[in-house]
């Protein structure tokens, strides 16, 4: 961790104060996303982001988070402490400053941090107005201080507990507002471990303990977990390759001028993937990319096109290899540190800055040439890869021309079992994709018309994690649903041209039902991310279970139940569940077009789940392991979670 250039002082008037924090509590979303399970676990970050930044500043090595027994959190830093002296325009400790005014921070300033993630200086006022209860213990100079809230207002004020024997630093512990997170006040251990084992692989050396005294062993001791990398993002670059064909050594080149640094880890695998290519900003995933990973793709694409040019791998008739030739089977950390990083929006998702495009540029283009030249076996190897993904583009290309559609209104370039609706604005239409002809035609029946379309599939679609996309547009079914969605695929991919902004996946509530979800759902993952990313993608829920009367000839359904356990549950209400006969569901075409139309696609009666990616290496590493064409991690996963299957539809 560099320590170049740290700022000799930090003290209240590096604190600069923007606006007042009142808004928070009546518009949370504004400031954490949502009110739900993302928004509770963005509390974490925001306080986590803040010792981060201390590391950045090379003033904090280790990071240790609690999750107490009743779901509150504590997070412990060994940085400088937040400053206690009076701030010299509020006239109170610069620690509540802080902590009640929003816009209060040591990013403004310029002097506090020269790099930081938490850059709306938002992060722990944010936190404080949306819990019940907070407390701020700071370290200094060998004594500890402690300032406590409620509900963003101050409880206690600052005073000293006494000296202490540690050395500086901050702990916050804080206890969410069960009055704003009306959805859950629980915290998800996996989603925080997934977030912290990311914030160590980008940042070199810095250690994050997590403890979750919910859970604890024999003797009495809380489940803990240390994430520390001493290779950094290689580390990471080797984490997302886990379970996969490696063609090359992780390669690893970093640069820095005025403007910041960069790091760049990559790899290549003998997988069809092109979305491993992840890049960061200040520890920032941002997802939509930005001017760092525009620098990538360039630097890339032209540094092994000129390598294979000037080998005689490409001949002068062939085309040059594309960005996605060259990046397919490519796993990436680009990760660049910004003094004034300039994000696109308010979620901070995508990078603006134009003076960070021609260091990653350099850098890259220098990087990667010195190592196709030095390292000629593997470079051979990552050609041959980039040159089969070409020829298989191709062929795709000729395939696609077979499933493009000449214009919306031309109903004959829709594929013949797709009943379409009568809507042409996607914004108010939805597909549901159906397995098999007898659900199909229930759901063509039981449908409105006017803005739901129904595709029937037959049998289960090719998996493409294997197939790889040329042999995937060759089936029929792939390319009635490419057809019907209109967002064409591969370099034609456009999600502005998608016909349905609901396009919901409808199975069967059985172990087949499920498999055609996941073949489904990787077949968006892996060649419409986008769909999914726009919130396009859905999973229908079908009921399980049909509660009718004992000998009554009606044939009315009393009531549904949708998940398995709540079954007894909803039996136990009744003075007399005896007098009820219990149906089970196997599949969609047990109920007629009324009751399919009643529980599964009425939209002011029906629950729809929509798929989101949370936490992208997880998601690329899942469907590598478990739809990958490597057998040894799909055993292990079976192995290891066998025991947890309940419900065998055998």
């Amino acid at each position: 961790m560099s320590v170049a250039n740290k700022p000799d002082h930090y003290d209240g008037s590096d604190i600069q104060v923007l606006e007042g924090l009142e808004a928070v509590r009546k518009r949370p979303g504004m400031y954490i996303g949502s009110t739900g399970p993302r928004g509770l676990h963005h509390l974490v970050y925001e306080v986590v982001d803040n010792g981060v930044d201390e590391a950045l500043a090379g003033y904090c090595d280790e990071i240790k988070v609690w999750i107490h027994a009743d779901n509150s959190i504590s997070v412990d830093d060994n940085g400088r402490g937040i400053p206690i002296d009076k701030h010299p325009k509020e006239k109170i400790p610069t620690v509540e400053v802080v902590l009640t005014i929003l816009h209060a921070g040591g990013k403004f300033g310029g002097e506090g941090y020269k790099v930081s993630g938490g850059l709306h200086g938002v992060g722990v006022s944010v936190v404080n107005a949306l819990s019940s209860h907070v407390e701020v213990k700071v370290r200094k100079d060998g004594k500890e201080y402690m300032i406590a809230f409620d509900r963003g207002k101050t409880s206690e004020k600052l005073h000293e507990l006494g000296p202490t024997k540690r050395g500086n630093g901050t702990t916050v512990s804080f206890w969410p507002d069960p009055e704003i997170f009306t959805e859950t006040t629980v915290f998800d251990y996996d989603t925080l471990a997934a977030r912290f084992r990311e914030m160590a692989f980008l940042n070199k050396g810095l250690k994050i303990v997590m403890y979750d005294e919910r859970v604890t062993d024999a003797d009495g001791q809380p489940r803990t977990e240390v994430f520390q990398y001493a290779g950094g993002i290689v580390d990471f670059v080797k984490f997302l390759n886990e379970g996969k064909e490696t063609l090359n050594k992780p390669i690893y080149f970093e640069a820095e001028n005025d403007d910041g640094t960069v790091e760049v880890a990559m790899q290549w695998s003998t997988s069809y993937s092109t979305n491993s290519v992840m890049a960061f900003a200040n520890n920032i995933n941002t997802h939509e990319g930005g001017t760092h990973l525009d620098g990538f793709k360039q630097a890339v694409t032209r540094t092994i096109n000129e390598y294979a040019r000037n080998k005689g791998i490409l001949k002068e008739k062939d085309s040059n290899l594309s960005g996605d030739d060259t990046r397919e089977g490519c796993a990436a950390i680009v990760s660049v540190k910004l003094h004034d990083p300039q994000f696109e929006g308010q979620t901070k998702t995508k990078l603006g800055n134009t003076e960070i495009r021609p260091l990653v540029q350099n850098a890259v283009t220098q990087g990667l040439a010195e190592y196709l030249e030095e390292n000629p076996t593997p470079a051979k190897r990552i050609i041959g890869k980039a040159t089969q993904a070409l020829k298989a583009r191709e062929a795709a290309r000729k395939a696609r021309e077979m499933t493009r559609r000449k214009g919306v209104l031309d109903s004959f370039a829709l594929p013949g079992k797709l009943a379409d609706c009568s809507s042409k604005t996607p914004a108010d239409s939805e597909i549901f994709i159906v397995e098999g002809d007898s659900a199909g035609g229930s759901a063509k029946q039981a449908r409105d018309r006017k803005h739901q379309a129904i595709l029937p599939l037959r049998g289960k679609i090719l998996n493409v994690e294997r197939a790889g996309l040329h042999r995937s547009l060759s089936s029929d079914t792939i390319s009635s649903l490419i057809t019907a969605i209109g967002t064409n695929i591969g370099d034609d991919f456009d999600a502005d041209q998608a016909r349905y902004h609901r396009i919901v996946i409808m199975t069967d509530a059985d172990v087949d039902g499920a498999h055609i979800r996941i073949l489904l759902l990787t077949f968006f993952y892996r060649y419409m991310p986008e769909l999914i990313n726009r919130g396009y993608i859905y999973i229908a829920q079908p009921p399980i279970f049909g509660l009718k009367k004992k000998n009554s000839r009606s044939p009315k359904i009393e009531r549904y139940i949708y998940d398995e356990s709540a079954l007894s549950s909803v039996l136990a209400e009744y003075d007399d569940p005896n007098k009820f006969d219990v149906q089970r569901y196997k599949g969609l075409g047990e109920m007629d077009p009324d009751q399919l139309w009643e529980t599964t696609m009425e939209p002011a009666t029906r629950t729809l789940l929509q798929v989101s990616i949370d936490d992208a290496a997880e998601a690329e590493r899942v469907v590598s392991d478990l739809m990958g064409d490597q057998v040894e991690p799909r055993k292990e996963f079976i192995q290891k979670h066998a025991r947890d299957v309940r419900f065998l539809d055998i």
